[in-house]
């Protein structure tokens, strides 16, 4: 076990994948139906901390880090966001684990999306979470993930998460405007989890380079899956108007959480993992 924050009931693996070294947990019963969770932009796998224990109730559930995130290692080059979703893929491969249903964050949905859309056998239904893949290629969306990529504003205070957790104060000076609609309802592991990506994220820089540069609009009738589109109706990073966009393109439901922000994956974790248990079946 490495000194990096923990999932509780999850063990931590590492694999080769192409070049990368992938650090990804293990949870749930082993012949639970599979599940995948891929964090956001600068994240990690403790993004999921409040909604994987609630999924690995009935379902087994692994939790990858992209590479360039939390201990997983760079790539060389990333082209675009298709060598993302071949590791993820692979991982789960590797652990028996396809098809398997993919449930991702901001960034990590757009890289799931790629993921069905090259390998629809692997990817069994989708759940999409704020999903980057809209607005994020806008050109002020451009600059401004770059910007992000580069400085990394929580990275700053990542190394005081227990004195953020304990102070309103903080909380609303870190999370108000970077995603969060009530930092308040963070829990201090979800205040942790968010703060412990941008600590250990090594390149976020060729990860916002890549989601930029993918307009999946075109694409999106081409994917077969059952997808579930998930937001949070005061999210001021991916606009609502983008998970309209998302469900009338793929015809897909959409379920959008009241009064929850960008980081709706720890702002409710429990209606989060609710909507996805009841679209999973």
């Amino acid at each position: 076990m490495t000194d990096a924050m923990s999932i509780a009931g999850f063990e931590e693996c590492f694999t080769e994948a192409k070049g990368c070294r992938v650090r990804y947990f293990v949870g749930g019963p082993a012949d639970g139906e599979p599940v995948v969770l891929v964090h956001g932009l600068g994240g990690c796998a403790a993004n999921w901390v409040d909604v994987a224990p609630l999924l690995a109730e009935t379902r087994r559930v692994l939790v990858p880090e992209l590479p360039g995130h939390g201990l997983s290692t760079p790539l060389p080059a990333v082209p675009n966001l298709a060598v993302f979703g071949d590791r993820i893929g692979l991982v789960a491969e590797r652990e028996n684990a396809l098809p398997a249903a993919f449930i991702g964050h901001s960034l990590g949905a757009a890289v799931a999306l790629r993921l069905a859309l090259r390998r629809p056998d692997e990817v069994n239904s989708l759940v999409l979470a704020a999903a980057a893949g809209i607005s994020s290629t806008s050109r002020r969306a451009r600059y401004g993930l770059r910007i992000l990529g580069i400085i990394g504003p929580r990275r700053l205070v990542a190394p005081w998460a227990d004195s953020v957790a304990g102070s309103p104060f903080l909380r609303y000076a870190v999370f108000g405007h970077w995603g969060a609609a009530d930092p308040l309802i963070l829990s201090p592991e979800a205040v942790d989890g968010f703060l412990e990506g941008t600590r250990l994220t090594s390149d976020s820089v060729s990860a916002a380079r890549a989601v930029v540069a993918d307009d999946v609009r075109p694409e999106l009738g081409d994917l077969r899956c059952p997808t579930l589109v998930l937001w949070g109706a005061r999210d001021n990073q991916l606009p609502l108007v983008d998970a309209f966009e998302f469900a009338r393109r793929l015809d897909a439901p959409l379920r959008v959480i009241a009064d929850c922000g960008h980081l709706l994956i720890g702002e409710r974790p429990d209606l989060c993992a609710e909507a996805i248990e009841n679209f999973l079946g």
